[in-house]
């Protein structure tokens, strides 16, 4: 067994609705969409698919994401508020707790800089917070997260 993660005794994470983590940012530009978030979203919205994809996504290679006009997710409201928030991405429901974002240097850098939210409300455990990630990695076939 490997050595205890530095956030061992848990984070606290309380989102804030501040709507900063639905803006891009430097490397953060996509919200990316797995097949079950685009299937959910557009049963949401009332349309198959093929509409979903065409009227409110883009394609990077072979990853189909979320458009970002004016560096803003497409369903962002004028009131910073998500119009999609019950079906959003597990990406977007999964944040702050990406593998990627569980780096000490990271955490208390970049990630607690852009959201508000980070340090506080709620303490999740270790055990919660890596669930979170290994399921969010699954989800989009991420490797090695």
């Amino acid at each position: 067994m490997g050595a205890e993660p530095w956030y061992r005794d848990g984070l606290r994470f309380e989102c804030t609705a501040c709507g900063a983590c639905c803006r891009t940012c430097g490397e953060w530009a996509y919200v990316y969409v797995a097949a079950r978030d685009a299937a959910a979203i557009a049963a949401h919205l009332g349309i198959d698919r093929e509409r979903f994809a065409a009227d409110f996504c883009d394609r990077d290679g072979g990853w189909l994401h979320l458009k970002m006009p004016s560096d803003d997710c497409v369903f962002l409201d004028s009131s910073g508020r998500c119009r999609v928030y019950p079906v959003r991405p597990r990406q977007c429901a999964s944040w702050p707790f990406w593998t990627e974002n569980l780096d000490r240097e990271t955490w208390e850098g970049p990630i607690s800089a852009r959201c508000p939210g980070v340090g506080r409300g709620r303490l999740y455990s270790a055990e919660e917070i890596e669930r979170i990630a290994r399921e969010r990695d699954e989800w989009y076939g991420i490797q090695g997260g």
